[in-house]
Parts: C-alpha cells; sequence; structure tokens
C-alpha cells in the first residue's frame, strides 16, 4: 500500500502551500517594496523548480540532462531579454 500512495507530491504540494504563505507576508505585513518583491522573487523560483520537477517529473525520464539543458537555456534567454530590456529602456543604453 505504501508504494501506492504519491508522498512525494503530497510532500510537494504542502511545500508549495508553505511558499505562497511566505508570499502573502508581503500583503500581510505591507513590506517595503524592495523587501517584498525579493520575497516574491525568491518564493517564484523555488516554486516553478519544485513544480518542474515534482509535478511534471522533469528529472524522471533518462534524458533529464537535454531537459534540465533546455530549462536552463530558456531561463538564460528570458535573463538576457529582461536585462535588455532594462538596459536599453530604463538605464538610457542603445
Amino acid at each position: 500500500m505504501k508504494e501506492l500512495f504519491p508522498l512525494k507530491q503530497v510532500k510537494g504540494f504542502a511545500f508549495s502551500m508553505i511558499l505562497t504563505g511566505m508570499a502573502l507576508v508581503v500583503l500581510y505585513f505591507k513590506l517595503s517594496f524592495v523587501a517584498g518583491m525579493t520575497i516574491l522573487l525568491i518564493t517564484a523560483f523555488i516554486q516553478a523548480g519544485l513544480q518542474l520537477v515534482v509535478f511534471m517529473h522533469a528529472g524522471e525520464t533518462k534524458d533529464k540532462g537535454a531537459i534540465y539543458t533546455n530549462i536552463y537555456y530558456a531561463l538564460a534567454i528570458a535573463l538576457v531579454t529582461v536585462f535588455g530590456t532594462l538596459l536599453c529602456m530604463i538605464w538610457g543604453y542603445a
């Protein structure tokens, strides 16, 4: 019976709820912008990683190296896009 109970998914769900609660701290305690954004970004990235590994089973196939390489590549492209936009539009470098 122990093999049939999805313990990994239940733990992942509980940790997701804890991360969501940590993000709600920003709303209830009316933290400053910098502190609030720091908490939100950290919890968002941890929760995204948790979703990929636990619920989307990213590491359970034999080609998990390719899957993680694609994730790192997508993250790099997203960061270049965001910081490139900030560089051009806000910081004035064109």
